[in-house]
C-alpha cells in the first residue's frame, strides 16, 4: 500500500471494527531509533501492507486513537516504534502472548500459539531478512502479511480459554499496564537503572551514574547510534568509578575508545561530570525497608513458593512476579508490581501474611510448598 488517500479510507473501514491486527518489521542493530520497514494490519477478511518508504503514515493516527481494539504478540519494540513514527500507540491494546500467559503458556511465540489453537503451521521466517531492501520479494510479503492474518481468530480463541478461567479482566488489566509503559518515550535520567553495573554502585556513587549515562543516551540520540557505541556498560561505570576532571584522565578509564571521545564528545562526557559535581542529581529513595542482601534467602524460599502457585494455577510464573518483582514488593515500593491489581489479590496479600509472621512455608511429602497458617509452635 502506497496511497495514502487510499490508506485514510482504509483506516477509517478498520476503525470501526472492533479490533484489527497490527505488526512491525524494522531494524535497529546499527541505530538508536528503530527504522521502519514495513506496517501489516488486518481485519474481517482484509490485509494490507504498509511501505512506510513510499507513504505517510499519518492516517494511522486515526486507527490508533479510535475505539477499535489493536490486536499484536510480545509488542513492546512495535510499541515504541509507533510512538517514534506516528506519534502515539493505541488506544487499547490486547497481546497475544500475555493472553498465552494466563493460559500457563510461558513467552510462547505466535509459531507455537497459531499451531497449539488454530492447528496453523506457519511458516518460520528468516530472522536475517533486511526489511528495508526494495523490491521486497513474493515470499517475504507473504510471511508478513501471515504475521497479523491469524491474529483476529488466535485472539478469539484465547479470550475464550480467559473467559472460562474468569480471568479476561486480569489480562486486560496486564495489557493496559504494557501500553501505558510504552506510551511515553523513555526519560534519559532513568538509563541508568538499565544498567547492572551501575545499580550495583553505592548510593554516593548514584548521582553521577545518573548523570553520565542520561549523557550516554542523549547523546547516542543526538547521533542515531545504539548507546554501546558511545561508551560501552562496562566503560560507563568505569567512568562514574573514576570521574575523571580532564581529557587525558577520561583516555586512560578502561574501556574508553580515545578516538570515540576526542574533540566535543570528550568535553561534553566531562562537562556533564562537572555539572553533577556542582549539582547532583537528584535519587530516588527507596522506601526504609529490609536491606535487599539480607532478603536474599527470603526472595529464594517465597520466589520458590510463587513459581509452583503460579504453575498450579495454570499462569506462566514469570507474569506473577519475577525475583527482582519479589523483592521490590519485600522492600516497600510502593510502584512494585505484586503491590496492586490482581497480583495483589491473588498472591502479594499471601505474601504479607508470611512476612507478618501470621503465616508459615511449609514442605508436604510430594515435594510441593504449601503456605499455612503459622502455629508459633517452635520444633
Amino acid at each position: 500500500m502506497t496511497d495514502e488517500t487510499r490508506l485514510a479510507e482504509l483506516v477509517a473501514e478498520a476503525s470501526t471494527a472492533p479490533g484489527y491486527a497490527l505488526d512491525t518489521e524494522f531494524h535497529r542493530e546499527q541505530t538508536y531509533f528503530p527504522r521502519l520497514g514495513l506496517v501489516q494490519l488486518a481485519w474481517g477478511e482484509r490485509v494490507i501492507l504498509l511501505d512506510p518508504a513510499a507513504t505517510s503514515l499519518d492516517p494511522l493516527s486515526a486507527l490508533l486513537d479510535s475505539p477499535a481494539t489493536a490486536i499484536m504478540h510480545a509488542p513492546d519494540q512495535d510499541l515504541e516504534i509507533l510512538r517514534h513514527v506516528v506519534g502515539r500507540v493505541p488506544a487499547r491494546l490486547m497481546d497475544t502472548q500475555t493472553a498465552a500467559g494466563f493460559c500457563g503458556l510461558r513467552s510462547a511465540s505466535l509459531r507455537d500459539l497459531l499451531a497449539r489453537f488454530l492447528e496453523i503451521d506457519m511458516t518460520k521466517g528468516d530472522r536475517l531478512t533486511d526489511w528495508l531492501r526494495r523490491p521486497l520479494q513474493p515470499e517475504q510479503l507473504a510471511y508478513a502479511a501471515a504475521d497479523v492474518r491469524h491474529l483476529p481468530p488466535l485472539w478469539a480463541a484465547l479470550k475464550a480459554r480467559l473467559e472460562a478461567h474468569g480471568r479476561a479482566e486480569w489480562c486486560e488489566e496486564e495489557c493496559e499496564r504494557l501500553r501505558l509503559r510504552q506510551s511515553a518515550p523513555r526519560r534519559p535520567e532513568d538509563a541508568w537503572l538499565r544498567v547492572r553495573e551501575l545499580r550495583r554502585l553505592p548510593r554516593r556513587s548514584q548521582p553521577l551514574a545518573i548523570a553520565v549515562a542520561a549523557w550516554r543516551e542523549r547523546r547516542a540520540a543526538q547521533l542515531d547510534i545504539p548507546v554501546r557505541y558511545v561508551l560501552s556498560d562496562l566503560a560507563l561505570a568505569a567512568v562514574v568509578q573514576s570521574a575523571p576532571a580532564s581529557v587525558a584522565a577520561l583516555a586512560a578509564v578502561r574501556g574508553v575508545d580515545g578516538r570515540a571521545m576526542a574533540g566535543s564528545t570528550g568535553e561534553e562526557l566531562l562537562d556533564a561530570i562537572a555539572q553533577a559535581r556542582r549539582n547532583p542529581p537528584r535519587v530516588p529513595r527507596k522506601p526504609k525497608g529490609p536491606d535487599r542482601s539480607q532478603l536474599q534467602p527470603v526472595v529464594a524460599l517465597v520466589s520458590a513458593w510463587l513459581s509452583q502457585v503460579a504453575r498450579d494455577d495454570d499462569l506462566d510464573p514469570a507474569l506473577v512476579a519475577t525475583r527482582a518483582d519479589l523483592a521490590s514488593f519485600l522492600e516497600g515500593e510502593p510502584d512494585a508490581r505484586l503491590a496492586s491489581g490482581w497480583r495483589y489479590e491473588r498472591y502479594g496479600s499471601r505474601v504479607e501474611e508470611l512476612m507478618t509472621g501470621n503465616a508459615a512455608v511449609a514442605l508436604e511429602p510430594d515435594g510441593k510448598l504449601r503456605l499455612e497458617k503459622r502455629s508459633g509452635q517452635p520444633l
